[in-house]
């Protein structure tokens, strides 16, 4: 039996977006919570000589899946997202930091053409040795955003209080990285 080391070698990891996924929750009708996926996104991981790991991720928002085509269409509209406009997120590293027996991924998050500072929660899961493709990581990260930070200020309120689409949406990443050549 194989089992996952506990250190990222140097060198570049790009995430396989076959074995990963970027998932959001929003309040819904404040009793309920919509999900949904990003079904396309790339991004590597570069682990410096040094020791010093980088990161940076590109997410196709009109990607976004929430297995209703209504709703999806809306949330690519200038509403929300405004596609049209602003076709990708991107997220940069600035550092990583331990914290405890976890990690916190500082980093730029641009989205409908506004850049803020974030800070995702981070759990390196390890490294394996692979299916015979190389050696692969795994990494799971999440972070909770006010969607109005980033321009998507629509307000639909309900008439007995509170609102349709809560403001505090969070995204979930389950990572996968292939270590290249």
């Amino acid at each position: 039996m194989t089992t996952a080391t506990t250190a990222l070698p140097t060198g570049t990891w790009a995430i396989d977006a076959v074995h990963s996924s970027i998932g959001f929750s929003v309040r819904h009708l404040v009793v309920s919570k919509v999900r949904g996926v990003f079904d396309s996104f790339s991004g590597a991981i570069t682990v410096a000589e040094d020791g010093t790991p980088s990161v940076s991720a590109e997410i196709a928002v009109d990607s976004i899946n929430t297995h209703n085509e209504q709703r999806d269409a809306h949330l690519k509209a200038a509403d929300f997202f405004d596609t049209a406009n602003h076709p990708t997120a991107t997220f940069v590293s600035t550092a990583v930091r331990s914290s405890g027996d976890k990690y916190v991924l500082d980093g730029d998050f641009t989205l409908k053409g506004v850049t803020r500072p974030i800070s995702l929660d981070l759990v390196f899961n390890g490294v394996n040795p692979g299916m015979g493709q190389g050696e692969v990581a795994g990494f799971e990260a999440s972070v909770v955003l006010n969607r109005k930070d980033f321009g998507i200020d629509i307000d639909m309120p309900l008439e007995t209080g509170g609102a349709v689409v809560g403001d505090k949406v969070t995204i979930t990443l389950d990572i996968e990285a292939l270590k290249q050549a």
